[in-house]
């Protein structure tokens, strides 16, 4: 049987009245440590697509990463939604990312061409594409030096 090797932060909460002490709970100093973290390293959400950029030290993305599995809600606006978090890709630089997100937006617009039930469904996907294709035009200028990119 292997063990499980921990790390715990032991923290002083400091304020000025010490009786204000007493209206802490377990889940207030949770929902603090979960909103800071958020305000860190969330870099980008599109709530219309569902795509969100997260930031983190080289040394620590894994043990991140390996988080996400656990995330089965997210509460927010008094509302608890019911979701996961599916890592798709891992690079160095934001560029990376959005590129890589033009190309999997491109391969699921062709996805999508075959469901197709009429021709102005099919016209609408391919004008797509090609503004896709466009942008990703722009990208292929520039030198990839991103070495620690990896696709998932």
């Amino acid at each position: 049987m292997v063990r499980v090797k921990s790390r715990y932060l032991l923290c002083e909460i400091n304020v000025s009245d010490r009786s204000r002490l007493l209206f802490l709970n377990d889940g207030a100093i949770a929902a603090a440590v979960k909103e800071a973290v958020s305000r860190i390293h969330v870099k980008y959400l599109n709530t219309q697509t569902g795509m969100v950029f997260l930031r983190f030290p080289k040394r620590s993305y894994k043990l991140l990463w390996s988080a996400l599995p656990f995330i089965t809600s997210i509460e927010t606006r008094y509302q608890k939604i019911q979701c996961f978090l599916n890592c798709l890709h891992v690079g160095g630089t934001i560029r990376t990312c959005q590129k890589f997100l033009v190309r999997y937006n491109t391969r699921q617009l062709y996805r999508m061409l075959p469901d197709c039930k009429n021709e102005e469904e099919e016209k609408q996907i391919r004008r797509a594409i090609l503004s896709c294709s466009i942008i990703q035009g722009a990208f292929e200028d520039e030198p990839e030096n991103d070495d620690d990119e990896d696709e998932v």
